[in-house]
C-alpha cells in the first residue's frame, strides 16, 4: 500500500489538474427601437480588469497610466457613438418594434503544458449564431437550420481582414503573448500588463462586427 501512495505521489494520482489563465471579454448589446444599450467587462487571469456599461468601460485594475487610459477611453466613446448612429439610421430606413440581444464572447487560454485555445462566439437572442475558427481565420454559421441573415453576416464578416486576419493575429498572438508573459511573472497581474491595449484591439475589430450585424438587426431580419 505504501508502494501504491508512493507511485501515486509521483504521478500525480487524483490531483487536480491546473486551471489555464485565461483573457476574456464579454460584450452584451441590446436593440430596441433605434436605441443601443451596451454592458460588458474583460478579465485577466481571473481578475476584473475593465467593466463597459452604457456609454463608457472603466479600467478596474490600474493597467495603464492616466493620460493613456484617457486616449482609450476616446477611442471606445468612438466605437459606441458610431454604433447607436448606425442602429439609428437603419431604424429610421426600417423601423422594428421588437428587441435584438447580440453577444460576442471572445478571447484565449493557456494551459500549464503550453498548449493555447482561442474562441470567439456570438450569439443572437440567446441562440448560437456564429463562431469564429481561429486557425483558418474564417467565420463559420452555427445558428440552428436555415437563416438568410445568418448568412448575409457571415459574408459581410469575411469581407475584411480587421474581423479576419487582424482578428486571427489578435487570438492567435496578441491574447496569447498576454497569457504567456503573465504565466512568466507566476500568473501575478503586473502594473505594465498590456491588457489595455489588447482591449483597444478588440474593441477596434468590433466596430466592424457591430456594422456587420447592425445591417440587420433592425431591419426585421431581411437582407
Amino acid at each position: 500500500m505504501l508502494r501504491l501512495l508512493l507511485l501515486c505521489g509521483a504521478l500525480g494520482c487524483g490531483a487536480e489538474e491546473a486551471a489555464p489563465l485565461a483573457f476574456t471579454m464579454l460584450q452584451l448589446t441590446r436593440v430596441y427601437k433605434g436605441s443601443s444599450m451596451f454592458r460588458g467587462n474583460a478579465s485577466l487571469n481571473g481578475q476584473l480588469s475593465h467593466l463597459l456599461d452604457e456609454q463608457s468601460v472603466t479600467q478596474v485594475l490600474p493597467l495603464e497610466p492616466p493620460d493613456a487610459w484617457a486616449r482609450r477611453q476616446d477611442e471606445v466613446n468612438a466605437y459606441l457613438k458610431n454604433f447607436r448612429q448606425l442602429v439609428q439610421l437603419f431604424n429610421m430606413e426600417r423601423p422594428t418594434d421588437f428587441t435584438q440581444h447580440l453577444c460576442c464572447h471572445f478571447g484565449c487560454r493557456l494551459f500549464p503544458n503550453g498548449t493555447t485555445q482561442s474562441f470567439y462566439e456570438v450569439t443572437l437572442n440567446r441562440t448560437a449564431f456564429l463562431s469564429f475558427h481561429v486557425p483558418n481565420a474564417t467565420w463559420q454559421l452555427r445558428w440552428p437550420g436555415e437563416l438568410p441573415v445568418a448568412a448575409f453576416a457571415q459574408a459581410q464578416l469575411m469581407r475584411y481582414p480587421v474581423t479576419t486576419q487582424d482578428l486571427q493575429y489578435f487570438l492567435n498572438t496578441t491574447c496569447v503573448s498576454l497569457l504567456q508573459a503573465q504565466s512568466a511573472s507566476t500568473g501575478t497581474l503586473s502594473g505594465r500588463s498590456r491588457a489595455p491595449l489588447v482591449l483597444g484591439l478588440i474593441l477596434g475589430s468590433l466596430a466592424l462586427l457591430g456594422m456587420a450585424l447592425g445591417i440587420f438587426l433592425c431591419t426585421g431580419g431581411t437582407c
